[in-house]
């Protein structure tokens, strides 16, 4: 069996600072691979209906999902993670895996790295840049006057951490977590685009290359 037979379908979780466009990056992505974008997981009643696909890829992760410890980082390396609201997360996990699994998806926010560590051949990134280019930017994007812009980004920066912190127990910005840290800023939309695209062929082959 060929790398491409045995590759599993591209899955990508993004981690964004406000103000670096990752709706914009996940959704151009999710469209370059073919797959479906998640802006943010969907309640737990979109997978009512699920199908009576092979579900080991599902029941494995959710399983993961329900222990408050071993998570796993981009790199293997084990980290802590809280309790947290276990019946709303295990919804809007297996609502993306019922359709990621059989066809791929990009996902944004929501811890996506680590909820979806153990997914073979997932990428995981992280969207970056400075401050003052980001406020900028919302300046811009949301025309508002620059105190406010600065508001808007500490504030959704701040709310980010806190959440990642407060629900899996880790730091969000932590490199360890993804395979690919971009300065969303100094590359651009479509340069963000095709080193995703690129890095998640290269990432699902060289997963399919360890299974052969």
């Amino acid at each position: 069996m060929t790398p491409a037979e045995t590759a599993e379908p591209p899955v990508v979780t993004l981690a964004a600072l406000y103000g670096t466009g990752g709706a914009a990056v996940g959704r151009r992505v999710a469209e370059r691979l073919g797959v479906e974008f998640l802006d943010r997981p969907k309640p737990a009643d979109a997978f009512a209906a699920a199908d009576d696909r092979p579900r080991s890829r599902v029941d494995r992760l959710v399983s993961n999902l329900a222990r408050v410890a071993d998570a796993r980082t981009a790199t293997a390396d084990p980290v802590e993670r809280v309790g947290f609201d276990e019946h709303r997360l295990r919804g809007e996990l297996e609502a993306f895996l019922v359709r990621s699994s059989r066809e791929g998806g990009v996902v944004l926010g929501r811890g996506g790295a680590v909820v979806l560590a153990s997914v073979q051949g997932a990428l995981h990134v992280y969207l970056g840049g400075p401050r003052d280019g980001r406020v900028e930017r919302v300046m811009d994007r949301e025309r508002v006057e620059r105190a406010e812009a600065e508001h808007r980004v500490d504030a959704h920066d701040r709310a980010r951490r806190e959440y990642v912190r407060d629900f899996y127990g880790v730091d969000g910005d932590d490199p360890g977590l993804y395979h690919l840290m971009l300065d969303a800023l100094a590359l651009g939309l479509e340069g963000c685009v095709e080193l995703i695209v690129l890095a998640s062929g290269h990432r699902a082959a060289t997963t399919a290359d360890t299974r052969c």
